[in-house]
């Protein structure tokens, strides 16, 4: 059960919102990441597990849409913002979960890349990549009116600095490549770098 005030309109649209997710994602898990300060009174964002989306987990705030919750609109209207993962990762429903909050402030597309520091406390993962959760826009439906979904892959911080010189749909394209679409994974190597040596192997086949 959500962490917020008994009511019954609030429930109204937690579970409507739910409803709406669940042909995209799959059934969420009974339990939820509450935030401490509740999204309401200028706090995190509460985020749910949906462990049928992919092979590992994927974490997906419950708070951005649905109603007037101060969130910019971007391409894809009102949005929650996902992240997938390998295995079980609290600290990646941890980060959505703060970045919630910045969605009320600045607009996040598809496409786009921010700076995250040393967040997973890992040695490469040091941005992040924000793109479609498919080759298209996803959007799900509740009270009939549609709302976005937005996905957070870490990249390293080599892939950011190709994505922002070459473009982030060639950065993708790598990541997709390479298997690492959609997850995030700590501790990976740099797609950027395999492509190189796989041309420089190359070049130096047939030199």
């Amino acid at each position: 059960m959500p962490n917020q005030p008994e009511n019954d309109e609030w429930l109204k649209i937690w579970d409507a919102r739910i409803a709406g997710l669940t042909p995209i994602l799959g059934n969420p898990a009974k339990t939820v990441f509450h935030a401490t300060i509740p999204f309401q009174l200028g706090g995190s964002a509460d985020v749910l597990p949906f462990p049928d989306y992919v092979s590992g987990a994927t974490y997906v705030t419950a708070e951005l849409t649905g109603e007037d919750v101060g969130q910019k609109q971007t391409s894809l209207g009102n949005y929650e913002l996902m992240v997938c993962t390998r295995q079980n990762m609290p600290e990646a429903a941890d980060l959505i979960s703060r970045l919630a909050r910045y969605t009320c402030e600045a607009k996040l597309e598809p496409g786009e890349t921010m700076d995250l520091g040393t967040f997973f406390n890992d040695s490469t993962i040091r941005a992040l990549l924000f793109a479609n959760p498919r080759d298209e826009p996803v959007h799900f439906e509740f009270f009939g009116k549609q709302h976005g979904l937005l996905l957070c892959i870490g990249i390293t911080a080599e892939e950011l600095k190709f994505g922002r010189s070459q473009g982030t749909g060639k950065l993708l394209a790598l990541l997709k490549q390479h298997g690492v679409f959609p997850y995030t994974i700590p501790n990976r190597s740099s797609v950027v770098n395999q492509n190189s040596s796989i041309l420089s192997n190359l070049r130096r086949f047939f030199s």
